[in-house]
């Protein structure tokens, strides 16, 4: 079995939904194919992909509540390319918003039902992740939490002879079990969903989302598009942009 993973994000790097695709290609067996789809000039190298595939998993951002342009310019392309080459999928679909209602996606994931419609493709079902660009600052806290604990433990190592203090440890598995209840909503569903595509199953739609209170994450999520908004498109950026 072959399984074609799209990540459908325009980012270069540390994408969600880069994330998203990397953990649901964990619960996936057989061949496994990971895609970027950023621009037209991709296009013909995935539809080569697609053309000897069973299952094709497309992640993406929520984009005014529906699909990206460039993806939509490329679903057009794929409806043609599986029409005239009689390809048959088994499609699944991941989005992820940065509102923290995970069904705050079913408008998109009514657009990729409505596409295998036409492109005589067998819609499964897919997931709408709500919080997603704070679930994925979540794998980042946990990279920076195994670096604090290598670096005290060589501190502590250096100071007293013990490269294996029990406090550090103790703190490292308290953030990491935090860490993953936040996450735990998506590791549930990806790996349900895993199941159903190593079966060729209808997965149906399912939402999830940060599992933290709306009002903490609102709070959170303000602080967050301030300081974004500040350096990447306001204030210090103007500054610094050349006259």
């Amino acid at each position: 079995m072959k399984t074609v993973f799209i990540n459908c994000s325009p980012k270069k790097r540390f994408s969600a939904s880069a994330y998203f695709l990397g953990l649901q290609r964990l619960f996936v067996k057989g061949r496994k194919v990971t895609e970027r789809l950023r621009n037209k000039s991709d296009h013909k190298r995935i539809l080569d992909e697609l053309s000897d595939a069973d299952t094709v998993v497309f992640c993406l951002p929520l984009y005014v509540d529906s699909v990206p342009s460039h993806v939509l310019s490329f679903l057009k392309e794929m409806e043609g390319f599986c029409n005239e080459n009689d390809v048959r999928l088994n499609l699944y679909s991941i989005s992820n918003n940065g509102f923290i209602e995970g069904n705050q996606s079913e408008p998109l994931l009514q657009v990729f039902q409505n596409f295998c419609s036409r492109s005589h493709l067998k819609w499964c079902g897919g997931i709408g992740i709500g919080g997603g660009v704070m679930l994925n600052v979540t794998r980042i806290l946990f990279v920076v939490q195994i670096g604090l604990l290598f670096l005290n433990m060589l501190l502590s190592g250096v100071q007293s002879g013990n490269f294996f203090p029990i406090d550090a440890f103790e703190n490292f598995v308290v953030q990491a079990l935090i860490l993953l209840f936040l996450n735990s909503g998506v590791l549930f569903y990806t790996l349900r969903m895993g199941c159903a595509i190593n079966r060729g199953n209808f997965y149906g739609k399912r939402y999830t989302r940060i599992l933290i209170p709306s009002f903490v994450f609102i709070i959170f999520a303000d602080v967050f598009f301030v300081i974004i908004s500040i350096f990447e498109g306001g204030i210090f950026k103007g500054w610094l942009a050349k006259k």
